[in-house]
């Protein structure tokens, strides 16, 4: 391998990368660019990152369906345990309190004054809880493969809103997966489920239908703003920041859906509802705990694969997941797998491979321009010596 991976990421972003001009480059920094085990170590780190987010993303899915199909009818409180599981982070946290990384001994910038971080994470944070009720909404009106299949949409907003936020460039393979990925979803609004009467209802999922496209739309929004305060704001790519980040915007969502459930009135109907859940109370209760974990996992995973690849690769890893919750749906609550549902799949899947083709061919552009750059600098050094 050329060039570490940590150099591609940053060549990626624009900013050249010189390992002899980093800060106290002790043996600790020049061992983390040596091959061998250390490349053993960032694949392990990438395989344990992706598992967390394939396997939070299904589990709080099936997790989140079970709790309306068993009577849960709360959307306030299923859109909480989306947010308030924050808590485990705090370890994570404290690990990272003290620790350089190589992004931070790299990417030097003069970091933004603390209000105007605050805000940031005031806006995101708001943003986030707007965007988890969407998906409750989803959720609860929909099935779960129609719900993940819609879900795959916001892999092609997440491109769209690249393209004006972060001058993300158009190719024919991601107009290829734009476009797939679009009629994957408008596919499923002919598609009206057999089930309970809650979710075979027209107008029920229609609003199901809008409400998780919008969510995956804000997801898709929410990536490139998140790399926007990056660039602009926070000024640096420390683990750290980037857990700062989760917690403090995961606070501020809670925070507003915690006054949302009062100010809704829905806290009153908690008890009862937990005494009429067909699983019993101790199911539901360990279904919101579950629930927050998994999604918890999810963002951990997502936080990992950010900090050691990118936000676009984690949103890719994401939108590979989603058709394991539709055949974990099949197989254990028996869901329906309809024709119509098999064709969206397909067009999903074909959308997403065109799209991670395209990031392919990224790579190998940019490894093939630093080996050109490499044997030039080889050149010019023989040359003067």
């Amino acid at each position: 391998m050329g060039i570490t991976d940590q150099e591609l990421q940053q060549e990626k972003n624009g900013l050249k990368y010189d390992a002899e001009n980093l800060p106290e480059n002790t043996e600790k920094n020049k061992k983390a660019y040596l091959p061998g085990l250390e490349k053993y170590q960032w694949w392990i780190y990438m395989v344990v990152y992706s598992f967390f987010v394939l396997a939070g993303q299904s589990v709080g899915t099936l997790l989140g369906g079970v709790y309306f199909d068993k009577g849960g009818k709360s959307k306030w409180m299923a859109t909480f345990v989306q947010v308030a599981g924050f808590p485990v982070l705090f370890p994570f946290q404290w690990f990272a309190k003290d620790t350089k990384t190589d992004s931070e001994l790299a990417i030097t910038r003069k970091p933004s004054y603390p209000l105007i971080l605050a805000l940031v994470y005031l806006c995101i944070g708001i943003f986030v809880a707007a965007d988890c009720m969407l998906y409750s909404i989803g959720l609860q009106y929909l099935p779960i493969t129609t719900y993940t299949l819609i879900c795959a949409s916001q892999l092609g907003f997440n491109a769209l809103f690249s393209y004006f936020l972060n001058g993300q460039k158009f190719t024919p393979y991601i107009l290829n997966s734009l476009v797939l990925l679009t009629i994957s979803s408008v596919l499923l609004v002919f598609q009206t489920d057999p089930g309970n009467s809650n979710k075979s209802s027209k107008h029920r999922y229609v609003i199901g239908f809008l409400s998780t496209l919008g969510a995956s739309a804000g997801y898709g929004l929410v990536l490139p703003l998140t790399q926007l305060a990056f660039e602009k704001i926070i000024k640096k790519e420390t683990l750290r920041a980037i857990l700062d980040m989760t917690i403090y915007q995961c606070v501020v969502a809670t925070f507003v859906i915690v006054i949302g459930l009062f100010a809704s009135g829905e806290w009153k109907t908690l008890n009862g509802e937990m005494k009429e859940y067909k699983s019993g109370k101790v199911s539901y209760v360990m279904n919101l705990l579950w629930t927050a974990v998994a999604w918890q996992a999810f963002g951990v995973g997502c936080i990992g694969l950010i900090f050691k690849i990118s936000s676009l690769f984690s949103n890719v890893i994401s939108i590979f997941g989603l058709p394991l919750a539709p055949i974990l749906s099949v197989i254990f609550l028996r869901d329906k797998l309809t024709g119509l549902k098999g064709i969206s799949m397909i067009l999903a899947l074909w959308g997403f491979v065109s799209y991670m083709y395209q990031h392919y061919l990224d790579d190998l552009e940019v490894k093939r321009r630093n080996q050109t750059s490499d044997i030039e600098d080889v050149s010019v050094t023989q040359r003067d010596g």
